[in-house]
């Protein structure tokens, strides 16, 4: 049985402007990085803004509502208000869709 979840297409996401999506209740931000697609939790774990709604830079993507920026290749908080990383979760394209698989990675 496969978790692949598909949420969305391929040119859906540009290099600025991330792909929103749901599966289930995991809300999840989809950001193209040098090519690839990095997928990480959408809100914020501090003021439970959309990231995706955020200010985007390269490989960074800042909190809407205040200044914590994150890694959207790792989910890792860069600087700002202190709070947790964010859950990264497993990306592919298959057939120009976009799949994510909802189980954290490592």
């Amino acid at each position: 049985m496969s978790n692949w979840t598909p949420v969305g297409h391929r040119e859906q996401v540009e290099t600025d402007n991330p792909l929103a999506a749901e599966v289930g209740e995991l809300k999840l931000g989809i950001y193209e990085v040098d090519g690839e697609l990095h997928a990480v939790e959408d809100v914020c774990p501090h003021a439970m803004a959309l990231l995706t709604q955020g200010f985007v830079d390269g490989c960074e993507v800042e909190c809407p509502l205040h200044n914590a920026v994150f890694d959207v290749t790792t989910g890792k908080h860069l600087r700002g208000e202190p709070c947790r990383d964010l859950r990264a979760f497993p990306v592919r394209v298959v057939d120009s869709r976009i799949e994510v698989c909802p189980v954290p990675l490592d």
